[in-house]
């Protein structure tokens, strides 16, 4: 058994990276140091994009320059000496994880031996059993889904198969799994029993599990920033980031207006002659209509410029949609545009997460890791403890609603969430407005509820319900039909009507904005008697709960009590065994003073209401903390120097102490995750990133799933 594995394919265009990046995020989720390898780099100079984007998810720090092996011209000129090479630098990096992903050749001729050849005695040199990718199409680009591809059929792959087990056996590669990558859909059982009898009749096959993932065209289709390069064009108007967004196939618009526009396809790149000139604006105001498909980008070719009237006529529209310029014809155009290749960059959020989400759903990632020498350390990194909060939500299938359709943060955490199946979502804007921006930003959102919180229906609904709870303060059913369009006001009404199970706001908007209608119509838990907040405290090598942080600005001993006790909860719901410290400025009895007091009166509390939780306070950070001096200053105590839940005495020694340890410390804080309330909602950071809303999703849906 070995701890790397070589993941390599018989041919190219197989689509291996997107394989070698869930194997990646399989082995980052079980394992504490993970790395990447690549024995063959194409050069030295032009830097590998899947060797850069598999390095952004490793859990291991590793250079650049670290992760190769060899070049091609290398392994032409001494093919010996290049195997020497690359043996010597993978045990480098080998010495530094505790597994490592190897990414095979991308076939551009080794020379002799067969290419496959080549990277098996690379492979079994370095000790590393192969996970080898079949390819399920021939062809390449966007050319694909232009019926330029054939799909294989399992007879196909058996052949392809035959042929790859004798290349492994010649140079004595164990095999670990065969994936037949981007298959046909509809014959996914059947390409799995034929090259599984291949498998199966060779000697390195031995139960050797076999897996087949459908053909995505997404995936392999090329952004328009690919085409601007293919092209050699430039950006000549439109929305930059854009250039991000897929092509979905190609439209050539060099015919009059009137035969262009029943043409236009979802998602296509048009190519328009550059003295078009009223093709072009057609085509432009087409995207916008909405009664037409929405496209990709435009390609201006043959080199010619815009007249001035028209150039200023196109700023005045204020259209997002890219609009490239190249010197090429019409057919030079038309075939490089064909052939740009789909590839999995670090600026495709949809791509990887699309990618991941077929690994997951085709690929019983644990059995794939069972055949690995690796197995789950105790110690609990920041990617594991969040890729457990995932498959936890995942697991719950909860329904949470997001009031803040109109922040692009939002459209993508949504798209990401949907893709990997973490949730079911509402999302809170005009329909309209929300589809057309997440098209734009080339995201999915079919999967989610896009509500406007002007429905009619809804608004009634909810400003009856409104003006019932809040009638003690003078609440008028027309006042409530006005509060109830708040989109914060209008998501809690849903949870509090069982619409949806939670809700996650707060990008653009204040906590006190998102918590509000919380605590007028969500309310506090019975034996709860303040709402407050928590950070995980995801460290590198275990998690911590820090609370409060964001709610109570200085809370008394009675809430403090209640604080720990709730954090405590929080603690258990998330698999972290609470051990309570009461934080001050001083430990045990060697303090006085109103603050120290309040802290020791909220231990005394905590230990009166809830006797079977091990609670210590007051503490200092470092006796907390640290066992050294946890046992020096407050020796005996069950608390000092092993807490996982740290109760901060207000909220400004709170806050600065998250951020100083996110900050200072390489933290990862997930939160502040709301606590107390019949029902979750919690709040975002306004500076929050895509993935903390994603993670914040995920710990609501937990959340709903225990309440």
């Amino acid at each position: 058994m070995a701890s790397s594995i070589y993941i390599t394919s018989a041919e190219g265009h197989t689509g291996k990276s997107t394989v070698a990046l869930g194997v990646l995020e399989a082995l980052r989720h079980s394992v504490g140091r993970v790395g990447v390898f690549r024995p063959i780099a194409r050069s030295t100079v032009e830097r590998d994009y899947v060797l850069e984007l598999l390095l952004e998810r490793v859990t291991t720090p590793l250079e650049y320059e670290q992760c190769i092996g060899v070049t091609y011209d290398d392994v032409h000129a001494d093919a010996e000496a290049a195997l020497s090479e690359i043996v010597h630098r993978f045990r480098a990096v080998e010495a530094l994880c505790d597994t490592v992903v190897i990414l095979g050749s991308d076939y551009t001729d080794v020379g002799s031996p067969t290419e496959l050849g080549f990277n098996a005695r690379i492979a079994a040199n370095l000790g590393a059993p192969v996970l080898l990718v079949l390819g399920g199409r021939v062809g390449q680009g966007l050319g694909e889904r232009l019926g330029q591809a054939d799909a294989r059929t399992g007879d196909d792959l058996r052949q392809l198969t035959d042929m790859a087990m004798a290349e492994l056996r010649d140079e004595h590669a164990a095999l670990l799994a065969v994936i037949a990558n981007r298959s046909d859909p509809a014959a996914l059982d059947a390409i799995v029993a034929a090259v599984g009898a291949s498998v199966a009749a060779s000697p390195v096959g031995d139960a050797v599990p076999v897996w087949a993932i459908p053909e995505d065209p997404f995936l392999v289709a090329p952004s328009i920033r690919s085409i601007m390069e293919t092209t050699g064009a430039t950006l000549l108007a439109g929305d930059e980031a854009l250039l991000a967004r897929e092509a979905l196939g190609v439209v050539v618009a060099a015919m009059s207006m009137d035969n262009v526009l029943p043409r236009l396809i979802e998602g296509s790149v048009v190519v328009v002659p550059g003295d078009r000139t009223e093709v072009l604006l057609a085509v432009l105001m087409a995207n916008a209509s909405g009664t037409f498909p929405s496209i990709a980008g435009i390609v201006l070719n043959g080199g010619f410029d815009l007249p001035e009237p028209i150039e200023r006529l196109i700023s005045g529209l204020r259209s997002t949609l890219p609009i490239i310029k190249t010197d090429l014809g019409t057919y030079d155009t038309v075939v490089r545009i064909t052939h740009a290749r789909g590839r999995l960059a670090a600026d495709s959020q949809r791509k990887y997460d699309t990618a991941l989400a077929l690994f997951e759903r085709f690929v019983d990632a644990d059995a794939l890791l069972a055949r690995l020498d690796v197995s789950r350390r105790d110690v609990v990194t920041p990617l594991m403890f969040e890729y457990d909060l995932l498959e936890r939500a995942r697991a719950a299938n909860k329904h949470i609603v997001l009031p803040e359709g109109e922040d692009d943060r939002i459209l993508r955490a949504a798209a990401t969430l949907l893709s990997r199946g973490v949730a079911r979502l509402t999302i809170l804007g005009e329909p309209f407005e929300v589809r057309s921006r997440a098209v734009e930003l080339g995201l999915d959102l079919s999967q989610a509820e896009v509500l406007s919180p002007f429905d009619d229906v809804l608004r009634l609904r909810f400003a009856q319900e409104y003006a019932r709870l809040r009638a003690h303060k003078g609440i008028t059913l027309d006042q409530a039909s006005d509060t109830v369009t708040d989109p914060s006001y209008f998501g809690t009404m849903m949870v509090q009507l069982g619409l949806a199970d939670g809700m996650v706001s707060g990008a653009s908007h204040t906590t006190a904005h998102t918590i509000r209608p919380a605590f007028e119509i969500i309310k506090t838990r019975p034996e709860v008697a303040v709402v407050s907040s928590v950070f995980l405290m995801a460290l590198a090598d275990r998690v911590l709960v820090y609370g409060d942080c964001a709610v109570i600005p200085d809370p008394t001993a009675e809430q403090l009590a209640d604080i720990a006790i709730s954090s405590a909860e929080t603690a258990v719901q998330f698999g972290i065994e609470p051990r309570v410290a009461m934080l001050s400025y001083s430990t045990g009895e060697s303090g006085s003073g109103i603050d120290v007091d309040k802290v020791r009166a909220a231990t005394a509390l905590v230990r009166e209401r809830a006797p079977h939780l091990p609670v210590d306070g007051p503490l200092q950070y470092d006796a907390a903390a640290d066992a050294a001096v946890g046992a020096a200053k407050l020796p005996g105590s069950a608390v000092a120097g092993r807490a996982t839940v740290f109760i901060f005495p207000d909220l400004n020694t709170g806050n600065n102490t998250y951020k100083a340890v996110q900050r200072s410390a390489g933290a990862v804080a997930i939160g502040p995750v709301l606590q107390g309330l019949r029902k979750p909602i919690n709040d975002l950071s306004r500076g929050a990133l895509v993935d903390d809303i994603v993670n914040t999703v995920a710990i609501t849906a937990i959340q709903a799933a225990l309440s």
